[in-house]
């Protein structure tokens, strides 16, 4: 069924509340009794439907995936609840009483940002996922503030609105799309769209080239619990050509000061795990400085220090042992210091981390828990071996 009208039915509705919760395990014999009652197209539907409010909750949470209408590429290419209220957030802070949402998708964005006491338009040229945008509105009682419009956004006149929101599609036939310009809208369009707006933000893969940034633009790298969800392309009201690492929760915002590269140097106490938002944002430097720190290596992004520094920019581990790549002489220390919990984070490694527990690990020998980095130090495949500080 491509049409959500037959569920938003007082029928389809009570269908909708008998699935809830149906374990993939039950739906056979949940649709064999229903159809018994209701449509087969109908029930199918619902159960559907159910499946992907189900895989809604990580980002959306319970309360509002059990409400809202969902497509299979509406729940995949959905912003996560808290970014999107993060970024609502910040739009609110600069004085953006009316946003342009352009690709809304199923109505996320719009949801964060009619939370946050701003009027939305919100515009898809997808049938089905406009239809999905304006049910949810109704859904999440935000209507009176979002008015869903199925139309190209390339042909909508924003020039009354604070600000521009832009999340162009960045998946194909062939999955994920890395190439700014071959986004749906292409990126170039978006920056043209968010430079006639007093405000906007464009949202953008976190994997953009640095160069491919407008020197208009503040680029913002976004990371929820430590994954690192996207980035945001920030005009007007902000810093061009600056950039940023925030963490959610939080938030916690990291701006970049310009520092050079740090140096190299011999492996201290402690190493450093900067957060992947760091990383993205090419922060490194300003987290080296923070823990009076240094690279064990040119090119990989940990580092180290003699001293032990609260950051939460940078997870700190303290290292016990330095070895070169010797699988037989780590399973040799793992059994010797009865290491029962291994864990392996890996940096310019070609090693699988999974493959090495496997081998240096292959039945627990004890009460003890080991992490052990995989990277190179000083150019050489090294393994650092320690716990959480």
């Amino acid at each position: 069924m491509n049409d959500l009208a037959p569920l938003l039915t007082p029928e389809g509705r009570a269908l909708l509340d008998d699935v809830r919760g149906t374990a993939p395990a039950d739906e056979l014999a949940v649709a064999t009794r229903l159809r018994r009652e209701h449509p087969a197209e109908l029930v199918s539907a619902a159960l559907g439907q159910a499946r992907l409010r189900q895989r809604a909750v990580a980002k959306f949470g319970a309360e509002d995936a059990e409400r809202m209408f969902f497509t299979p590429n509406g729940v995949e290419q959905s912003t996560r609840a808290s970014v999107a209220a993060y970024r609502a957030g910040r739009l609110k802070s600069l004085g953006v009483t009316s946003v342009a949402d352009l690709c809304c998708g199923i109505g996320g964005d719009a949801i964060a940002l009619a939370r946050a006491g701003i009027r939305v338009l919100a515009v898809d040229r997808d049938p089905l996922t406009a239809a999905a945008a304006r049910a949810n509105a109704d859904a999440l009682g935000l209507a009176g503030l979002i008015d869903v419009r199925e139309a190209d956004v390339t042909e909508v006149d924003t020039a009354s609105y604070d600000a521009v929101f832009v999340d162009p599609a960045r998946r194909g036939g062939r999955g994920r799309i890395f190439d700014p310009e071959a986004y749906s809208p292409p990126l170039s369009w978006a920056v043209r769209a968010a430079l006639r707006a007093p405000h906007a933000a464009l949202k953008v893969a976190p994997g953009i080239p640095h160069e491919a940034v407008p020197a208009q633009a503040e680029a913002e790298w976004i990371s929820d619990g430590g994954d690192v969800k996207e980035a945001v392309l920030w005009f007007g009201g902000t810093a061009p050509g600056g950039v940023r690492a925030t963490l959610l929760p939080g938030p916690r915002t990291l701006p970049g000061r310009g520092l050079p590269d740090p140096e190299v140097r011999s492996v201290g106490r402690y190493l450093y795990e900067p957060d992947g938002a760091v990383i993205r944002a090419h922060l490194v430097a300003e987290v080296a400085q923070e823990v009076e720190g240094g690279l064990v290596d040119a090119t990989i992004a940990y580092v180290t220090s003699d001293a032990l520094h609260t950051s939460p920019y940078a997870t700190a581990y303290e290292i016990t042992d330095r070895l070169p790549f010797n699988v037989k002489k780590l399973k040799a220390l793992l059994r010797e210091r009865e290491v029962g919990i291994l864990t392996v984070k890996k940096r310019g490694s070609a090693v699988e981390p999974e493959e090495l527990r496997r081998k240096a690990l292959p039945k627990p020998q004890g009460p003890n828990a080991v992490t052990v980095f995989l990277t190179r130090v000083a150019g050489a495949p090294t393994m650092l071996l320690g716990h959480p500080a």
